[in-house]
């Protein structure tokens, strides 16, 4: 164990803060995983995580991420432990470092849901067991995993698949881009002018060719295999709600936008959503919607990754 405030210098931990973290060939074996995971559930029995504490330190509200979380340990034979930023002393101010460095003495893993990205990277450089990134300002890695693991799951395949985005381009749409790179998926992303997609996430793709942007839904979203949006308003951004209301309006998800993917268009939503906002009833609860099968795949594609991190 190292002393507090010790640096490791050889690090023989994984964590998962990004999408990059992983190798295609990792993120394939992930997927198979999960399958595995989810056919397995409720017949077969997981214990390789007996004896292992999972803290959850959540700075944000969380429904799907931390009930997926808490329930994958739990099946693997762990034990969660759910922190929440503003019951610890880190909301008086206590530094990274010694939460961290304290919580390498009681723990043997953290999933961390914060605000900077930057936050989560120092968890995971003081933490001494693997960190989990649960979702941060600038990425939501866990998501982008069940994503393309669902779209998989549904189209049973992801060559030449076209997965269109159509919104604010947030976290989510980071992640998104990012994973698709790695797959060789074509991603488009269709926003308002006002919000384009980061630039430091097209510097990252090692693969630009498989990006299409623009602010014309008609042109960017047509014949696409997948249509996904996200809210307009993320967590810590409520007092930008009727800005983007105004703005965003052309780029709601209803039968006309549903129209012009193809014909077997899967609708995507991470939740919560907005109904009424980016999306409609309608089409939410309609026939090409996929979106509780998403959210329940988050609990297998981390029981994959919690198996990956702690039995690889």
């Amino acid at each position: 164990m190292l002393a507090c405030g010790q640096e490791r210098e050889i690090k023989r931990k994984r964590d998962f803060l990004e999408v990059t973290d992983l190798t295609r060939e990792e993120v394939l074996s992930l997927f198979d995983r999960a399958r595995y995971f989810k056919k397995e559930r409720g017949k077969n029995s997981f214990s390789f995580l007996k004896g292992k504490h999972i803290g959850l330190l959540f700075c944000k509200p969380s429904t799907r991420t931390r009930v997926s979380f808490e329930v994958a340990i739990l099946e693997l034979g762990g034990t969660p432990l759910y922190l929440s930023g503003q019951s610890t002393q880190i909301s008086r101010g206590e530094s990274v470092k010694d939460t961290a460095c304290v919580l390498s003495r009681y723990l043997h893993g953290l999933v961390v849901r914060t605000f900077a990205q930057k936050e989560v990277e120092n968890y995971a450089r003081w933490f001494n067991h693997p960190v989990i990134n649960a979702l941060t300002d600038s990425s939501h890695p866990c998501q982008a995993l069940s994503d393309y693991f669902t779209i998989l799951e549904k189209k049973r395949s992801l060559e030449n698949l076209i997965l269109a985005y159509i919104g604010h381009p947030n976290n989510v749409c980071n992640s998104l881009v990012l994973m698709a790179d790695i797959l060789g998926v074509y991603i488009r992303v269709c926003s308002p002018k006002e919000y384009p997609l980061s630039e430091e996430v097209r510097r990252r793709m090692k693969h630009p060719e498989l990006l299409m942007t623009g602010s014309d839904p008609e042109n960017i979203i047509s014949g696409a295999d997948v249509i996904y949006t996200d809210t307009w308003v993320s967590m810590g951004d409520e007092g930008k709600e009727k800005e983007r209301l105004a703005i965003f309006q052309k780029y709601q998800v209803n039968e006309s936008i549903l129209s012009l993917g193809k014909k077997e268009v899967f609708f995507m939503h991470c939740l919560p959503a907005h109904r009424g906002q980016e999306v409609t009833d309608s089409i939410i609860d309609g026939q090409n919607s996929i979106v509780f099968d998403q959210a329940e795949n988050r609990l297998h594609c981390q029981k994959a990754l919690l198996e990956f991190l702690y039995a690889g």
